[in-house]
Order: C-alpha cells, then structure tokens, then sequence
C-alpha cells in the first residue's frame, strides 16, 4: 500500500507491472542462458536443413509418420510431396502398439500393465542409397492399473502412446542426424 509522502513523486508504473516487467526479464534471461549452453526441450532435434526435401514413407494414418512431419517443420526441414522430388526417404513399416499384464493381486485384479510400441525404419536417397540402415525401435512403458474405470484407463493408454510417438520420433531423427555427420 502507497501512502502520500510529501515531496514524493508516485512512478508511472503500477507496483504489478513493475512485478511483471522483472518476472518478464527473468523469463527472458532464463531463455537466453538455456539457449547458450545448447540446451534443447523436449521433442526438438536439431535437423539439419541439408537434409531435406525429406520425404517420410509410412502405411496411411502413421501416427508416428505424423510425429517427424511435425518435428521436421518445426525445425525448419523442407518437406517433399512425393519420394521423387526428396533428397532423403525415411521409410517406417512394421509399425505396432500391443499391451500385456505384469502384475496382479491375489484376486487376480491387474494391478501394472505394459504397452510396446514397435516400428522398424531405414533412411535412404532416391536412388537406393542406404543412409540409416534398417533397424527396429521398440518402446516400454509401465503404468498403475486404477481399476473398473474403462474412460480413465482408455485415456491413460492415449496419453502414454502419444509420448511414446513423441520419443520414437525423435529417436529416429536422433538416428538420422547421426548417420549423417
């Protein structure tokens, strides 16, 4: 709370967004140091732009397929229509999601399921170079079965399988870039 001191001339700024201009620039400066040391968040692979036109070649409706297309834009990878007009063909087959129970009670009540999620890729040029050799990925995750709640427990294995999409992506771009340099 301001009181009236005589001879005191109140600022311009609001205490608040004095507040929000400091949080502001420790937001920016955090930025800036992350960005200095190389840090990258989360799904961001760095690609390089020689790279592309890149074209990625999966059955229809690859959620994975979907995945690189999104991280390839976001780094600025220029996408090509069709496996003719591509400088590099990610190629994606095999893919599959399957689950299993790894623990139940003494009722017989699933306590811990796993989901898999399996794909096989190879990177090549047009003209049949091979420049990642063909390879599998297979992804694990365990989660806590909460019990009867058919919704909650559908919904929990989307948002598993979406992250484990995320990290197939971006380990099959890791792939990429490496074979590259």
């Amino acid at each position: 709370m301001r009181k009236n001191i005589p001879g005191f001339k109140h600022s311009l700024l609001s205490e608040s967004a004095i507040r929000g201009l400091v949080a502001l620039g420790l937001v920016l400066t955090a930025l800036l140091v992350t960005s200095a040391c190389g840090f990258k968040a989360r799904g961001q692979v760095e690609i390089p732009p020689e790279l592309g036109p890149v074209f990625v070649e999966a059955r229809k409706g690859s959620p994975v397929r979907d995945e690189i297309i999104r991280r390839l834009r976001e780094s600025q990878v220029k996408l090509a229509a069709g496996p003719r007009y591509a400088r590099t063909i990610i190629r994606i087959s095999d893919e599959n999601r399957s689950s299993r129970v790894v623990a139940v009670d003494r009722g017989g009540k699933v306590l811990v399921r796993a989901l898999y999620y399996t794909l096989t890729f190879d990177a090549v040029t047009p003209d049949g170079k091979q420049l990642v050799p063909q390879q599998s990925l297979d992804l694990e995750r365990s989660y806590e079965d909460l019990g009867p709640q058919e919704l909650g427990r559908k919904m929990e294995t989307e948002l598993i399988y979406t992250g484990m999409l995320g990290d197939a992506a971006d380990r099959i771009l890791r792939r990429l870039r490496a074979a590259l340099h």
